[in-house]
């Protein structure tokens, strides 16, 4: 499923962007309708793949423009920012209140991947660019070394883990960490805090994972997907993005067979409150709102 990223905008207003069709949108579900942001086309959205709330604007992030686009809760557009050539073509995805953007910005690959064994770094800058700071790492990923008729280089391990984050407004960063299984804060004064082990069971790779994830790929690649190296365990989440009120919202691994997906809910210091449970195997948050949650679900024709 390609899961369209989202934001809520107050109300019952979304900004929804789907990147495989180059376009985002503000939804409104009080009978408002569509309106796709900017116009079919237009000269300041051409690729849009990802987007998040700052105050109440929201800003989607460009990979054609290679810049962050914000849009008012009535569809205008409002500006843009373009980060300089030091973040890589980077994007931001998040800012706090005083306007600081943060980046994740992955380690350079080198010769055979060799690179990927390095942390990525989450970096935060001032709005003007007068301040550029490292702020956390996050852990490595999980690589294993392949040799095969392509040569000798490192592949990330099919079902592995990896960190996810988000910035508070008051600008401290929370870190789910995919293998202590907790949530770390980071102050805005650079102060670490580690939050308590969550209560995840150690769920292991079946063998029906291994095909069900094979038959996602068309038939004639299946036979090189089979050679990658896969991990013998899956993460205790996959996914994960906050809440409005604070909330960080953890989505769970699941057995293959499984028909619905959960969601456990944290509170700012990474305890567990409750758990949020979907039915269907499609289904998937992709925001919270104020009292409400947005969901995609892919269907025949596409996604709803």
């Amino acid at each position: 499923i390609n899961v369209p990223g989202a934001a809520w905008l107050g109300g019952s207003r979304w900004v929804v962007v789907a990147g495989e069709l180059s376009e985002a949108a503000l939804v409104g579900f009080d009978g408002t309708g569509l309106q796709v942001l900017g116009g079919t086309g237009d000269a300041e959205l051409r690729g849009p793949f990802a987007v998040y709330r700052w105050g109440d604007t929201a800003w989607v992030a460009d990979w054609a423009t290679r810049r962050v686009t914000g849009w008012s809760a009535d569809g205008r557009f409002v500006g843009s920012v373009t980060p300089p050539d030091l973040f890589r073509g980077t994007l931001p995805r998040a800012r706090d209140a005083a306007g600081q953007f943060y980046f994740e910005i992955g380690p350079i690959q080198g010769p055979g991947g060799r690179g990927s064994r390095d942390s990525a770094s989450l970096v935060r800058a001032a709005p003007d660019w007068s301040r550029v700071d490292t702020v956390a790492r996050l852990s490595p990923l999980d690589v294993a070394e392949v040799n095969d008729e392509k040569g000798r280089r490192f592949e990330r391990r099919i079902f592995s883990g990896t960190d996810t984050w988000g910035a508070f407004p008051d600008g401290t960063l929370w870190l789910a960490r995919v293998y202590p299984n907790r949530i770390d804060l980071v102050a805005p004064n650079g102060q670490r805090s580690k939050g308590p082990a969550l209560p995840d069971r150690i769920m292991e790779v079946s063998r029906l994972d291994r095909i069900h994830w094979l038959l996602e790929f068309p038939e004639e690649l299946r036979g090189t997907a089979e050679r990658l190296p896969v991990a013998l365990v899956k993460p205790p989440f996959t996914n994960g993005f906050a809440g409005p009120d604070e909330t960080i919202w953890l989505e769970t691994r699941r057995a293959a067979v499984d028909s619905t997906r959960t969601y456990h809910v944290h509170d700012r210091e990474g305890k567990l409150l409750y758990a949020v449970v979907l039915s269907g195997r499609q289904a998937r948050v992709i925001a919270v709102g104020g009292e409400v949650l947005l969901v995609a679900e892919q269907y025949r024709e596409g996604v709803r």
